[in-house]
């Protein structure tokens, strides 16, 4: 059988979840009781050509894509199968990665953190004894 690894990027932390393609049929028969689903991939693959597969890889992408684009809020059960127990309560551009060109008060508040620390100015040279 076939395993498809997830890569699931939450409020900047990544984590991987590997689904057979049997889950993410389950998955949709119980996602159409609650949201309008995408087309989901056929069952049957006739045959296991790396192109065939490519392109069923390529349709679950676009199956999850389109649902966190298309709803509001996600149902607890694709939640669920995508291993996120907490999902950031976000406006919906700014999940989906685009900025919004009004700052509100909360992002003003960011800290940094240093991403290098130099001990010694890098640019100034030691001095020549």
């Amino acid at each position: 059988f076939q395993v498809f690894k997830i890569e699931v990027l939450v409020s900047g932390r990544k984590h991987f979840v590997e689904k057979r393609y049997s889950e993410f049929h389950a998955l949709h028969k119980k996602l159409k009781k609650f949201i309008r689903t995408p087309e989901i991939p056929s069952k049957h693959v006739r045959n296991w050509i790396p192109k065939v597969l490519e392109q069923r890889r390529q349709g679950l992408e676009l199956y999850l894509q389109t649902i966190i684009l298309e709803n509001e809020e996600l149902p607890k059960i694709f939640l669920d199968f995508l291993n996120v127990r907490h999902v950031p309560t976000l406006p919906k551009a700014e999940s989906c990665g685009s900025f919004d060109e009004t700052e509100s008060e909360e992002s003003s508040k960011l800290s940094h953190q240093p991403v290098l620390l130099f001990l010694r100015d890098p640019y100034v040279l030691p001095k020549a004894n």
